[in-house]
């Protein structure tokens, strides 16, 4: 086998991550798109299979998944426990989205931290004949959950901020740019990546039975504002600093997060409508984590997707 050949990578994906994978594998002649065939039988348990796979014996393989509902996890793991065991040189999981990352700490004795559970899980996959998995992850909600995977993995923690502070450089008025935080977890996980920028960190406290969002430091006056975090589900928190930030004089407010997970089709409150009303966010920035969402943002200001193709193929280099 000559070198050019030991630098080929074949990469499988799960059906809704297909258009990322396209984009992945653009960015590098040596990454090889493979399909995989998911059917089901008639009682609705998966029936696949792995096509090619008498050629991946000695090839270095990696899945790209998506944990984008409980339905799909059981087929992709099927699929992510079966890869490595086709004697290949190196296996890697790239899962841009670590779903449960939100749910990494027991408050009382019975509640269940799933983070952990799936950790478990991934840790379970078979080493393959270059030893461990490689498992890329995408701005895992807390840092230490990189202490629940066990041996049999080893985790690279990834970030799209490099994406965001690209696309900022970009903006006309970049020069007028204050990044805040919603709150200061927000600000201990991306601090450090941003601090060239000046800040605003905004907290919650508690007045009688609301939580009310307030500026902690800095002062967003006469600026463009974005708000930064890591994943956004129902959207409340940004809002409602994006309403502090106005009242403290902010010009622009516009709000970015790794991972666009929306559930219930929350994103709908952000879009621009041409109804006249004023648009309280002038850009919404997501990357291609939750591929369900890019598809139903699509071409609907204020957002954009900033790709993760290029940062995803970088780590896939063998």
């Amino acid at each position: 086998m000559d070198k050019s050949q030991q630098k080929q990578l074949y990469l499988f994906y799960c059906a809704e991550c297909e258009d990322l994978a396209r984009q992945v594998a653009s960015q590098s002649d040596h990454i090889i798109l493979q399909t995989i065939k998911w059917r089901n039988f008639d009682d609705g348990f998966p029936n696949i299979f792995i096509n090619n796979a008498q050629d991946l014996r000695g090839q270095h393989v990696a899945f790209l998944g998506s944990f984008s509902s409980q339905g799909v996890i059981f087929e992709q793991l099927s699929v992510i426990y079966a890869l490595p065991r086709l004697f290949v040189a190196s296996f890697t999981l790239v899962l841009p989205f670590f779903p449960t990352g939100s749910f990494e700490r027991m408050e009382e004795e019975g509640d269940v931290a799933t983070a952990f559970t799936m950790a478990r899980m991934l840790s379970n996959i078979p080493i393959s004949r270059g030893g461990p998995t490689s498992l890329v992850i995408y701005d895992i909600h807390a840092l230490q959950e990189r202490f629940y995977f066990g041996d049999h993995v080893l985790p690279l923690f990834e970030t799209g901020i490099p994406l965001l502070k690209q696309r900022l450089h970009q903006l006309s008025d970049s020069d007028k740019i204050v990044v805040a935080f919603p709150d200061d977890g927000a600000w201990k996980r991306f601090h450090k990546q941003l601090d060239h920028f000046p800040m605003v960190v905004c907290n919650k406290v508690r007045e009688g039975d609301k939580r009310i969002v307030r500026i902690k430091e800095g002062n967003p006056a006469g600026c463009h504002v974005v708000i930064v975090d890591d994943l956004v589900q129902s959207g409340g928190t940004l809002i409602e600093c994006q309403k502090v930030l106005a009242a403290h004089g902010a010009a622009k407010v516009s709000a970015y997060v790794t991972h666009g997970v929306f559930p219930k089709r929350s994103w709908e409150q952000f879009t621009h409508k041409d109804d006249g009303l004023e648009k309280a966010f002038a850009y919404f920035w997501i990357t291609d984590s939750c591929p369900l969402t890019v598809k139903a943002v699509a071409n609907k200001a204020p957002f954009e997707v900033l790709s993760l193709a290029g940062s995803i193929a970088d780590a896939l280099q063998p």
